[in-house]
């Protein structure tokens, strides 16, 4: 957003699933209403979505980022806010992902698998864990001596941090069309 390679664009709110995340105090340094809310503070899935959604809607939340959100979101939630959710995950989906693939683990998957390439994805969210079609990736060398920490900052540095940037700036320029499966990008002239 301060680069200005967004436009047109605001974060309204800050969301974490996590209590202590920095996110949080990022967020109140710049102003942005920030909250915890965890499924642990609910009777029931149904609450969780709901207050959710009563969150997103209190603050007419367009598009939500799971930026490091560690929180399984429900049915109701993921029908809210259809093609409206937006997940980066660290690897070439349909490669290492699903669940229990998040954070360092996967890094140590694809060292362990002995593949060459990796990268990120950035996905509609949809109810499986990294099942929702796909709106960029990009691919990022497995070096040999590469351990699960250097490879996890590289993914980050020449992938994450440009494809996600890159899927806001399209959702905002309304250049996404899901037909099925499959996320098309519309040229600049003909949204």
């Amino acid at each position: 957003m301060e680069s200005g390679f967004i436009k047109n664009v605001s974060i309204v709110t800050v969301v974490s699933s996590k209590e202590d995340a920095f996110a949080l105090e990022r967020s109140k340094r710049h102003g942005i209403p920030a909250v915890y809310i965890s499924k642990s503070q609910f009777c029931s899935p149904e609450e969780y979505d709901a207050a959710l959604i009563n969150h997103m809607h209190t603050y007419g939340v367009k598009l939500v980022l799971l930026c490091g959100f560690m929180s399984i979101l429900g049915r109701t939630f993921i029908s809210e806010f259809k093609e409206r959710i937006i997940n980066i995950h660290p690897s070439l989906i349909p490669a290492f992902c699903g669940k229990g693939y998040y954070g360092i683990k996967v890094h140590e998957e694809v060292l362990g698998y002995g593949a060459k390439v990796t990268g990120a994805t950035v996905h509609f969210v949809d109810i499986k864990p990294d099942s929702g079609p796909i709106i960029l990736q990009k691919a990022v060398e497995v070096r040999d001596d590469d351990t699960p920490q250097t490879l996890q900052r590289r993914v980050m540095e020449q992938a994450e941090w440009i494809i996600l940037p890159e899927a806001v700036r399209l959702f905002s320029e309304n250049r996404l069309k899901v037909i099925g499966r499959r996320v098309f990008i519309l040229r600049q002239d003909n949204p």
